[in-house]
């Protein structure tokens, strides 16, 4: 089997893969988990009946970072515990969770980041700037998707050359949305960007939460790796495409070369080329060039 054969395969379903992979990790909602000890700081609450005391039990049920929660891009979803509905307004979300939408202020009617300071508005772009690349990645793999189908149809190294450096595109915007995402993380934690986030925090809750990476996170990294896997397995797919097409049109070239005729010495019948008689050869002699 041709070399192109198996590696467009083979680069094929990984680009499959990949891309679904990062579709899973757009659209679900377990980026981070964030375990919130609710149970420790009522016990603490109670134990010392202050006006600090006080503050963490009205705070327990009147902000909705004192609750158990996965985080997406799009979604901050409850687990367990979910909000009030007179704190919060929740939905249902596709997998049966109570959620509510991260909010981008994208229209900010009310002009609400005008109260932001530096950081937090840092915060805010490259948070709007990991969904813009997402989705300007998935752009780029609908026309490798394209460039890709005509590059097998035709055997076509220039397409399927074409197809390798838009995943190459792909996987270098997913991998930037990824960093950005990183900095928005790093902008939530060390520096201060709102109440919700954990410079904030009080420290009896800091001391009772956990955050960790969860799935969707790990998902989205595998679809970047894939699609690097897929770009390197296309251009190798070209790479064999050209040197089995150069092979056959020099296979095609020995068939096309003229043969030319060589010039042949003819002897008489029965006698070797030295006895060929000497002399000029007159039409009609018989034996020779002279008759007697």
């Amino acid at each position: 089997m041709p070399c192109s054969a198996v590696t467009l395969s083979l680069a094929t379903i990984t680009a499959i893969v990949a891309v679904a992979l990062m579709a899973i990790a757009f659209s679900t909602d377990n980026w981070l988990y964030v375990e919130v000890k609710r149970t420790n700081i009522q016990s603490y609450a109670a134990k010392h009946n202050d006006a600090n005391s006080q503050n963490l039990l009205d705070n327990l049920n009147a902000k909705y970072y004192y609750f158990t929660r996965t985080r997406g891009l799009f979604r901050i979803c409850y687990p367990k515990e979910r909000p009030p509905v007179s704190l919060i307004e929740t939905y249902l979300s596709p997998v049966e969770t109570h959620c509510n939408n991260v909010d981008y202020f994208i229209p900010d009617e009310n002009n609400e980041t005008k109260e932001f300071n530096e950081d937090a508005m840092a915060r805010l772009h490259m948070a709007r700037s990991t969904v813009a690349l997402f989705i300007v990645a998935f752009f780029t793999v609908f026309i490798a998707f394209w460039t890709g189908v005509v590059g097998c149809w035709k055997r076509s190294p220039g397409n399927v050359t074409a197809t390798a450096i838009l995943l190459l595109v792909t996987c270098l915007l997913t991998a930037g949305a990824m960093a950005l995402w990183h900095g928005v993380e790093f902008y939530e934690k060390e520096k201060v960007v709102g109440e919700e986030y954990y410079q904030q925090w009080n420290n009896l809750l800091r001391d009772n939460c956990r955050v960790w990476y969860d799935w969707s996170y790990m998902v989205a990294w595998c679809g970047v790796g894939l699609s690097l896997v897929s770009a390197i397995l296309f251009s190798s797919a070209a790479i064999c495409l050209r040197g089995e097409r150069e092979r056959e049109e020099a296979l095609n070239m020995q068939y096309l070369m003229p043969v030319y005729p060589q010039k042949q010495q003819y002897a008489y019948a029965g006698y070797p080329p030295q006895h060929y008689p000497a002399g000029p050869y007159y039409h009609g002699s018989q034996y020779g060039p002279y008759n007697y």
